[in-house]
């Protein structure tokens, strides 16, 4: 019997924590209503603006690792390519076919009188929620995107402005472009958000053509620095949830999260670091949005395998354990164990441990099994984790 996954956000109501964020996988009526019919609860739409951009091609490229061919994705999109008047008309019509869902218009503007008419205009629309772009890494003028989300003056000034437009909900979507995300996100609540979107793409160059000597994707001989997604940003965006979260200035703020996640797993670790509700895109771009059956079902399952009644007892759930590196406890050592019959005798850890840690294992050739020599070890886990087949653990826990 599947769980109630039910959570309120941002004071409303939504039958999951699962929305599609503002990308490609939401940017027409179509598609919308197909993910929300399979069981997605919301769609942040696509960015909208009275802007509308002319596109690159190619404009993505991914980058993987032996066995992963899709681990990051960079894309070279900006906001809608649709006119204003088309994103509102879709807007207007998914929220009549689909009353119980949630619809959330993504907005950018250039100034602060297109901030306030955007949240007017989408208002109007009948969307539940408003979330404010201010984290678009690759537009091509400085006046929208991640150069406004690193300007906690102009996040707040454009924040009151979306306000004088509108009464619903506001989130603002923060960039992982910068060092404090704390000090931009503090600004929009002050003009007036009442949550916080993070995180959006991480600017990147993902590889150079050794033939043409350009990053990728090649435009015509170019190309350009631009958002890097996927679970290779995963860590990025946990720690950005862990830093809103922990902030004395957000404290109570809603977020929502999101940054690589791909299933169940990445949304209970999101939600444990305090986000209440979570967008994805690259997952979908990948897979479709029949990803959202194993979202349900396995953070379901996992609610009932660990007695958890409701989603928001797991909400921050993590945040106590997080702490200041100061803060852990450095009197003890934790050996590896080894399991000789799951051993196949690669030698990954010796060559790691040799190579790349304290030289503390002894290759016997005989066998061609590693020896743990205890006095060397220091317990950093360096083989734990390279070992392809888990034969290597954690073991003994020995005071200093």
């Amino acid at each position: 019997m599947s769980k109630d996954l039910s959570i309120e956000f941002c004071k409303i109501k939504c039958e999951n924590p699962f929305f599609l964020s503002s990308s490609v996988v939401g940017s027409n009526y179509e598609m919308c209503a197909k993910a929300l019919k399979m069981g997605w609860a919301g769609v942040v739409f696509k960015t909208i603006g009275f802007y509308v951009p002319e596109e690159v091609s190619p404009r993505f490229d991914v980058i993987g690792k032996e066995n992963t061919p899709f681990m990051g994705f960079k894309n070279l999109e900006q906001i809608s390519d649709h006119t204003l008047e088309e994103n509102l008309a879709w807007l207007k019509e998914l929220k009549k076919d689909f009353p119980s869902k949630i619809i959330v218009a993504s907005i950018m503007g250039e100034n602060e009188k297109e901030w306030t008419e955007l949240a007017r205009l989408a208002t109007e629309a009948g969307v539940d929620i408003i979330e404010c772009n201010f984290s678009c890494p690759q537009m091509t003028t400085e006046s929208m995107g991640a150069d406004v989300g690193q300007n906690p003056e102009l996040v707040k000034k454009y924040c009151e402005a979306t306000r004088r437009g509108t009464k619903l909900p506001i989130l603002s979507k923060m960039t992982p472009n910068i060092e404090n995300v704390v000090m931009p996100a503090a600004a929009s609540i002050e003009g007036g958000a009442d949550g916080i979107a993070a995180i959006n793409t991480v600017k990147s160059i993902t590889g150079i053509d050794l033939d043409k000597f350009t990053a990728f994707p090649v435009i015509n001989g170019k190309s350009s620095v631009s958002g890097y997604s996927g679970k290779a940003i995963k860590p990025i965006a946990l720690r950005f949830i862990n830093d809103l979260s922990q902030s004395d200035k957000l404290k109570g703020i809603p977020i929502s999260g999101m940054g690589g996640i791909e299933n169940w797993r990445d949304a209970v670790e999101f939600i444990s670091l305090g986000a209440s509700n979570l967008q994805i895109t690259t997952a979908v771009m990948q897979y479709g949005y029949r990803i959202i059956e194993d979202l349900i079902s396995g953070l379901s399952l996992y609610m009932e395998d660990y007695g958890f009644e409701k989603l928001e007892d797991l909400v921050g759930i993590a945040l106590n354990n997080i702490v200041t590196a100061d803060k852990l406890d450095r009197s003890y050592v934790v050996y590896p164990c080894f399991n000789e019959d799951k051993c196949v005798g690669c030698g990954r850890c010796y060559i790691s441990c040799y190579d790349g840690g304290h030289q503390a294992l002894k290759w016997e050739s005989k066998i061609r099994q590693p020896k743990l020599i205890k006095k060397k070890c220091v317990g950093c886990h360096l083989c734990v984790n390279v070992c392809p087949v888990t034969a290597i653990s954690s073991g003994e826990k020995v005071y200093k």
